[in-house]
């Protein structure tokens, strides 16, 4: 059984006849050595998955390649392009008001994917309609409660945090080497223009030495929390 996939039936679905549903966005990109290409999809749906159980959400299938073209260079990552990324997040939203779902929560596991927030800006002109989590303060929030050990901005990539989270959910998924796979590089002001090959030779931005699974459970907690503040909003 895939635990990033749903198993609900239609039967389930109309039995819990949620108004708001969660779409993890995962991506299909390089993590280092000890850590999967999946690794930013596996966090997304941890978390979407928790977001459901506790609220009752339509728990949606992920987006597993989206905009990674940062990762170029370093083998075994696959990008879409903005535009088809944001076709699918549309063709998802229009289905589920089709059927009835006129909420959205979008779980991001990768901060690469910066058009989400247009289109959940595009989104909400009329009306709270859809919201994108976690932001800024709900990672800083989790950071704090889980008492990480690395500065939110050098913590980008493969780091205490993804190493803290996959320890938790899914530790089969890291393998022995994070703990010595740290590698330094702040600032990054030409990271747009260089790619992550600018200022990483492993892949990794971070230090991946200071993931435990305690942290990581604590970060899903405050997650879960910081997340009652978005579904008041589409409520």
């Amino acid at each position: 059984m895939n635990p990033l996939i749903t198993m609900a039936t239609s039967g389930d679905e109309q039995d819990r006849a949620a108004r708001v549903a969660v779409l993890p966005v995962g991506s299909f990109e390089q993590h280092g050595d000890f850590l999967p290409l999946t690794t930013d999809t596996i966090v997304a749906c941890a978390i979407a998955q928790r977001l459901s159980a506790e609220h009752a959400l339509l728990l949606l299938p992920p987006v597993t390649v989206s905009c990674s073209h940062e990762h170029s260079g370093f083998a075994g990552t696959v990008s879409i392009s903005a535009r088809t990324l944001v076709a699918v997040v549309a063709d998802v939203a229009e289905s589920l008001r089709a059927a009835g779902v006129d909420r959205l929560a979008i779980v991001n596991g990768h901060g690469g994917n910066y058009v989400l927030s247009n289109i959940v800006q595009e989104a909400n002109v009329v009306g709270p309609r859809m919201t994108l989590f976690p932001n800024r303060q709900d990672w800083d929030t989790a950071r704090t409660a889980a008492g990480l050990q690395s500065a939110a901005s050098d913590d980008m990539h493969a780091g205490e945090a993804e190493v803290s989270m996959l320890l938790h959910a899914y530790p089969e998924a890291v393998r022995d080497d994070y703990r010595h796979g740290d590698w330094v590089a702040s600032p990054r002001p030409h990271l747009l223009v260089t790619g992550m090959r600018g200022y990483t030779d492993s892949g990794v931005i971070g230090q991946p030495s200071l993931g435990t699974a305690e942290k990581g459970r604590a970060i899903l907690d405050s997650l879960t929390r910081s997340f009652k503040a978005h579904l008041e909003l589409l409520s």
